[in-house]
């Protein structure tokens, strides 16, 4: 694969491996963190015995013009799910046990379901994959791994082991000509999941063990072109809709200009896809920009105190708690509001954090839509905005929906959390904390009955 081609899909590729990985709060304790690894889980077969909604294989159907003897590249990229337990050693035995968690030097260490970057390449010419295709079969191993945890001493204090179990999967590929003029080439890939668990699956965590996580295809054909899928080209159109994908969308990826490259993923995306620029690392979601985006936060402030007739950089006047060293500890104040008096800790919950501000509570709070109060339990009609909506939010237009929650956001904007009423699935979305969002404009109450007029309506409108 071209290297700078790859090194710009892998920037998109990477956010799909890890979306869903730890979700905003990034609390273990919140909600929608207790049912983690919802994209692209390819469970082993004998999950379907828990659950048969959760498949064991994923396919990829694209087209493509190449010749015969062109080459196909094939990444297969998954998370392979681990555990980390953590021990605590005894200090007069050296014996360890399991514990929830273990302070050493000033750090919390818990345990934790982590998960691995995984890979697997597969490599054949178009003329082997025509007629009857190959099979790439691979195994993951199972394993341990400790690393130990020294106090301020460099004794022994505790350690971490992560364990993971052993994975067996397969990659068949297949390719034939379809008709037409322009002899392009149908490929097909399918990613395969056919590990046996030595013990019995009771439930969706001991699936997640022996899963493929968060997979996805990265296949190039160098000196070829894809076909976009979206937007195929007329002639191509009957052969793009055929097309059978399960489970992944094919994408153009790299730039613009890169024809030679494919994405497939578990989150539908559009052809050329990138990662937001506001993202400063591989946080994907930018939520760490929401700082920068709302201005310089300086959360230090030794200036605070000081006369208001005082030199810039001037030292606090004294006061109470003053002494040696005392004009040294910084207070913490954000641009635009009071500062806090006296130097003081760093607020435990960062400002953009919902638990943050006592009078946002998504669960009670309100809006009000042509005159209809609209609150958690409320029904209404979803109508996507045409000017906001895609091509997925079209389906939805008239349907009737449950509202979950009324949220307002850092920028003062108000979103309308619902569940589809038909949707067989929504007790499972609703237990991961996952909804659909409108704007107030968007939903039409399904209820007829009007809020009373007054001065408290207008301002519980666009009120917090």
């Amino acid at each position: 694969m071209t290297p700078d081609h790859l090194a710009h899909a892998r920037q998109v590729a990477n956010a799909v491996l890890y979306e869903g990985y730890l979700l905003y709060p990034y609390r273990q304790t919140a909600q929608k963190n207790r049912s983690r690894f919802q994209f692209g889980v390819l469970m082993p077969p004998a999950y379907r015995d828990v659950d048969d909604c959760e498949p064991s294989a994923s396919q990829t159907e694209c087209l493509l013009e190449c010749p015969d003897d062109a080459q196909v590249e094939i990444l297969v990229r998954f998370l392979h799910f681990q555990r980390r337990t953590v021990q605590r050693i005894a200090p007069d035995t050296g014996e360890a046990s399991d514990t929830g968690a273990l302070w050493v030097n000033g750090t919390e260490y818990t345990s934790w379901d982590e998960a691995v970057e995984r890979e697997q390449r597969l490599h054949a010419r178009v003329a082997g994959l025509l007629g009857t295709g190959t099979e790439l079969l691979f195994r993951v191993g199972e394993g341990e791994e400790i690393e130990d945890l020294t106090g301020p001493r460099e004794e022994r204090a505790g350690r971490l082991v992560r364990r993971w179990e052993q994975l067996d999967a397969a990659i068949r590929v297949h390719a034939e000509r379809v008709a037409g003029p322009y002899g392009a080439l149908r490929l097909r890939v399918r990613v395969e999941n056919r590990s046996q668990p030595r013990t019995p699956l009771r439930c969706r965590d001991d699936g997640l063990r022996h899963s493929l996580i968060a997979a996805h295809l990265l296949i190039a054909v160098p000196g070829g072109v894809f076909l976009s899928l979206t937007d195929p080209p007329e002639w191509a159109a009957a052969e793009a809709a055929a097309c059978a994908n399960i489970g992944t969308w094919p994408v153009l990826a790299g730039p613009d200009d890169c024809r030679d490259l494919l994405l497939s993923s578990p989150v539908i995306l559009y052809d050329h896809p990138e990662v937001a620029p506001e993202s400063a690392g591989e946080l994907f979601d930018a939520t760490e920009m929401l700082e920068r985006m709302h201005g310089a936060i300086r959360y230090l402030s030794p200036t605070h105190g000081a006369p208001a007739n005082a030199a810039p950089g001037a030292a606090p006047a004294a006061g109470p708690g003053s002494g040696p060293g005392a004009s040294e500890v910084p207070s913490w104040s954000t641009p635009g509001t009071p500062a806090f008096d006296g130097p003081v800790s760093p607020p435990s919950t960062p400002w953009w954090d919902p638990g943050s501000d006592a009078s946002v509570s998504p669960e009670t709070d309100h809006v009000v839509v042509g005159g209809v109060r609209v609150a958690r339990g409320s029904r209404v009609r979803m109508r996507p905005g045409s000017r906001r909506a895609d091509a997925q939010d079209l389906f939805l237009a008239g349907r009737e929906a449950l509202v979950e929650a009324v949220l307002h956001d850092v920028d003062g904007h108000v979103h309308v959390a619902v569940s589809p009423v038909s949707d067989p699935l929504a007790d499972l979305q609703r237990h991961h904390g996952r909804f659909l969002y409108f704007a107030p404009d968007e939903i039409e109450p399904v209820e007829a009955a009007t809020m009373t007029g007054g001065p408290e309506s207008s301002r519980e409108e666009g009120s917090k």
